[in-house]
């Protein structure tokens, strides 16, 4: 049978729900400290409790100098009974005895039950910092303790407490005692009264986890979150991309009839929620993240004195929309993107363009005064108040782009030289400039800052780290602390860059041999004489009915030519090969005689039979013409023309 310690003992652990040696250990540790109160020992001396629990029986060993004769019962003892324990203990060593008081069980109780305690606490607490350190940045259940002006009180698992302070409460928003609340664990500091837990309901990562929770493919990693603007109880937009080819990651936010963000935006107390789908091209970014408006022209200025701002183009009628109410939609476009954006109208837009080109001679010379001349008059009938049609409207936009792009080709400055110094090409390895910024083992909220100043490779932000750093460091939410993990990040790629390049001069150069070009030899083909050629096609040629050709005399010369240099008839014909594909004479006067010679005359086309060919001069008209006779069908002697 258990004796009432063991049963006592057994009770802490299951009521503190602790660890089994960490209450033995602070027992015995109060246990010691028992001791030394109860025989006014030293602090110095060391001094250890065993605990049996299954007796409850305490034993105590304290260090004591060994010595021949004991003047000092509490720190000495006798050399015979320090070899009792050590052997091979000296005179003037120290040994490690047995020295339980014969009362000290009840005495110990009474004298160490506030050490307990106080032990039992400690562990208490932190066993509770230890747990709830594991989850910060997630979402935790909690039941409303108390609610008052500063804030909530809610309690939390392992007895703990967490404040959720009014700036980290959704506005508007109300909740009573008993009630249960969702938040983000935003911090956890160590207090000597216990941990201190600090909840919020405002922090953009608190819709980062809503929508991992809802979503299945954000779960999964097929759809990715890129970056969260957020004002709580207002609005938030949130930009998406697919990892995979044929995902819509707008529409897996959404879900079907908005059943997913509509559970979400039930949990913020009704906050609007726009989802956009991330792009890598900063400008169509930019322009989705202005939406619900529509854009006509994104232009980016990397090197502006105030930051990366945008210059938004939009039409006269988007421009409240693209602004929102307070500017509402404007800095959310600008928190999700990173870039400071500037939204101008068209007409505020053309002016100045307007006024840079009359200032830039050279490109008032290119465009033309006319031009000029024209977007002229339709600002000023557009601020008269007067209509322009849309093709007006859309002269006006090309030109705002035509001049706003040449002011962006200006701006842009020569690639700095260090960009091409061999050193910084070294430092780089051949994985950097492949791997995305959210993938470098920077801290997630580093890598998504990086992220939204345009930077997506590893090699990109080492290279802005040797020529530009201060851009970097005027990122927003980036400090000193992050400039520190980026420049242990560059340390550790260098030493993968030098391994690389070690390995790749140790590793032999293969040199492969290029075989030497085979000549041949192109001979020319000569075309073959007509005459040699022509006779072969003339007997596949089958006109179907008699033609006349006109062939118009040249003058002849005014000496006669030789016997041998006169062509023949045959060469003549021969030479002519259009003569048998000329318009066929007499096949109007055949179509009159009817379908049924139609009919024969197909059949006996292609056949092979007997030509007969007569030539004729007219002296009249001073031609010559050639008839082609055929044979009369069922009579050999009878010939037409």
């Amino acid at each position: 049978m258990k004796n009432e310690f063991t049963l006592a003992f057994n009770e802490v652990l299951e009521e503190k729900g602790l660890p089994r040696e960490i209450i033995l250990s602070a027992l015995e540790s109060a246990m010691a400290s028992a001791y030394r109160k109860a025989m006014m020992a030293s602090q110095n001396q060391r001094v250890e409790a065993k605990v049996d629990i299954d007796t409850g029986q305490v034993t105590i060993y304290a260090e004591k100098e060994v010595v021949e004769s004991v003047e000092n019962p509490t720190t000495e003892v006798s050399l015979e009974d320090a070899r009792l324990v050590d052997p091979e203990v000296e005179l003037g060593g120290m040994a490690l005895v047995e020295c339980t008081p014969a009362d000290f069980g009840r005495v110990a109780a009474q004298t160490a039950r506030q050490v307990i305690q106080q032990r039992i606490r400690d562990a208490e607490r932190q066993a509770q910092l230890d747990h709830f350190r594991k989850l910060v940045g997630e979402i935790i259940n909690g039941i409303v303790q108390a609610a008052n002006n500063q804030g909530l009180t809610i309690g939390l698992d392992m007895k703990a407490e967490g404040n959720m302070p009014r700036k980290e409460m959704i506005p508007n928003e109300r909740f009573r005692v008993h009630d249960r609340v969702r938040a983000l664990l935003a911090e956890v500091n160590d207090n000597p009264r216990g941990p201190q837990i600090i909840l919020s309901r405002t922090h953009r990562n608190f819709l980062r986890r809503l929508l991992e929770t809802e979503v299945p493919e954000i779960y999964h990693g097929v759809v990715e979150i890129r970056s969260i603007a957020r004002e709580p109880g207002e609005r938030a937009k949130v930009a998406v991309s697919a990892s995979q080819p044929g995902i819509d990651p707008v529409g897996a936010c959404v879900g079907i009839k908005g059943v997913r963000i509509q559970a979400i935006v039930k949990e913020l107390h009704d906050e609007k929620i726009d989802v956009i789908e991330w792009n890598p091209d900063q400008a169509l970014f930019i322009a989705k993240a202005i939406s619900p408006a529509k854009v006509t022209g994104v232009y980016l200025n990397e090197r502006s004195s105030g930051g990366k701002t945008a210059t938004v183009i939009v039409p006269e009628d988007q421009l409240s929309l693209a602004i929102g109410r307070d500017g509402q939609n404007a800095r959310l476009a600008a928190k999700l993107t990173g870039w400071r954006i500037d939204i101008k109208s068209l007409s505020e837009a053309g002016s100045e363009a307007l006024q840079h080109v009359r200032a830039d001679e050279a490109l008032a010379e290119q465009i033309g005064e006319e031009l000029l001349q024209t977007i002229q008059d339709l600002l000023v009938r557009k601020s008269e108040g007067r209509p322009l049609s849309a093709e007006e409207y859309d002269k006006i936009a090309k030109f705002i782009d035509r001049v706003e792009r040449r002011m962006v080709a200006a701006r842009e400055p020569e690639k700095p030289i260090e960009l091409i110094k061999p050193e910084i090409l070294e430092g780089i390895p051949a994985s950097a400039h492949e791997t995305d910024i959210l993938d470098s083992g920077l801290p997630e909220h580093v890598a998504y800052i990086l992220q939204g100043g345009g930077y997506r490779t590893l090699a990109e932000l080492i290279i802005e780290m040797h020529t530009m750093p201060d851009n970097i460091l005027r990122l927003n939410g980036i400090g000193q602390k992050a400039m520190q993990t980026i420049r242990n990040l560059m340390d550790s790629l260098a030493e993968q860059a030098a391994a690389e390049a070690q390995a790749a001069a140790e590793k032999p150069e293969v040199v492969e041999e290029i075989p030497a070009p085979e000549v041949v030899e192109v001979v020319e083909e000569q075309p073959a004489a007509v005459e040699e050629v022509l006779p072969e096609v003339l007997p596949e040629v089958e006109p179907a009915v008699e033609e006349e050709v006109s062939v118009v005399m040249e003058e002849a010369p005014a000496e006669e030519p030789t016997p041998e240099e006169e062509p023949s008839l045959e060469e003549i014909f021969a030479l002519r090969p259009e003569v048998l594909t000329a318009t066929n004479y007499g096949e109007e006067e055949e179509e009159e005689e009817g379908s049924g010679k139609k009919a024969d005359r197909k059949k006996s086309k292609g056949k092979k039979g007997r030509r007969y060919v007569k030539v004729e001069y007219d002296p009249d008209r001073d031609i010559t013409i050639i008839r082609k006779q055929h044979k009369r069908s069922g009579n050999d002697d009878e010939w037409s023309l």
